[in-house]
């Protein structure tokens, strides 16, 4: 019989992988803030649930996918927090992007009431939760990384055990220091060929097919070249990464000089209002600066 599973957080990410399970044949339980999305899951047959307590009474494994670490915090300890309806030897896993420490701590408080977690942050943005191929990091026990296992084959493509609680977000952070280095990569390329009168597309397929490629370079920059910077990932979420991960590198007196840069970049973005639009939009930052439109002409 298959375990029962609640989701909890139904946005970008959250509800493909939701209805990636249901596709699975799980018995899956939703609850979102904003309960119209939950309600449109439900419609597809999954139970929706009052509050994160209630989905925690009827679910054997809960998934939280939330935005940040108080939001973690607030859906598991808060008032009708899933905790308070959780029972031993349930297991919660963590898919948001946290810091590390506060994963630790989640892990410490879980524990002491007999539940079992796991931190499995993903990578491969809405596209990649839409046709399960997400790319999941997992850190905890292996005993319960085989549990969960068959709910990550549902919802992705490469799933690694990468270590011990709070392992997960490190790797993550990780991803998201080479996420934003390419974004800036592609950035500077493309206008550096812009200022230059170069037809952008046959520099992208040139570029892409060498030792200069990346997936930002195959994926995002057909989309920059046509103007478009709707949100597989906000640069918001990209910028709250990256405050973790140079949070994280201050504590250990790391000198992460390219996160930085590109993490200053956003702020101009955030500025301008552009917050909500996809992180490959960091090339506008890259274009005010040398004064150069970096688009394909038709």
């Amino acid at each position: 019989m298959r375990e029962r599973v609640g989701v909890i957080g139904l946005g970008i990410m959250g509800k493909p992988m939701a209805r990636n399970l249901l596709k699975a044949g799980v018995p899956v339980t939703v609850w979102n803030r904003t309960r119209a999305k939950a309600e449109e899951l439900g419609k597809e047959g999954a139970a929706v649930a009052a509050t994160p307590k209630a989905l925690a009474e009827r679910s054997d494994i809960v998934i939280t996918m939330v935005t940040n670490s108080p939001d973690v915090e607030h859906v598991l300890f808060g008032a009708d927090g899933a905790l308070h309806g959780a029972r031993t030897d349930q297991l919660f896993i963590d898919m948001s992007t946290i810091s590390p420490v506060v994963t630790r701590s989640i892990a410490e408080r879980c524990a002491a009431h007999g539940v079992h977690t796991l931190d499995a942050p993903v990578s491969g943005g809405e596209i990649g939760a839409i046709e399960a191929r997400l790319s999941i990091m997992v850190g905890g026990d292996a005993a319960e990384v085989e549990r969960g296992m068959p709910l990550f084959q549902a919802m992705g493509k490469t799933i690694v055990h990468v270590g011990p609680h709070g392992a997960g977000q490190v790797v993550k952070l990780a991803n998201q220091i080479a996420v934003a280095i390419n974004n800036l990569g592609v950035s500077e390329a493309l206008v550096f060929a812009a200022a230059h009168s170069i037809d952008l597309e046959r520099t992208r397929q040139v570029i892409a097919a060498g030792a200069g490629s990346s997936w930002a370079m195959q994926n995002y920059a057909p989309k920059i070249l046509a103007g478009d910077f709707g949100p597989g990932f906000m640069v918001d979420l990209q910028q709250k990464d990256l405050r973790l991960v140079l949070e994280a590198g201050f504590e250990r007196h790391l000198g992460l000089p390219g996160t930085a840069l590109a993490h200053e970049l956003y702020n101009t973005l955030q500025r301008d209002g552009g917050g909500r639009e996809g992180n490959l939009a960091l090339i506008k930052a890259i274009e005010q600066l040398a004064g150069v439109d970096a688009r394909q002409k038709s």
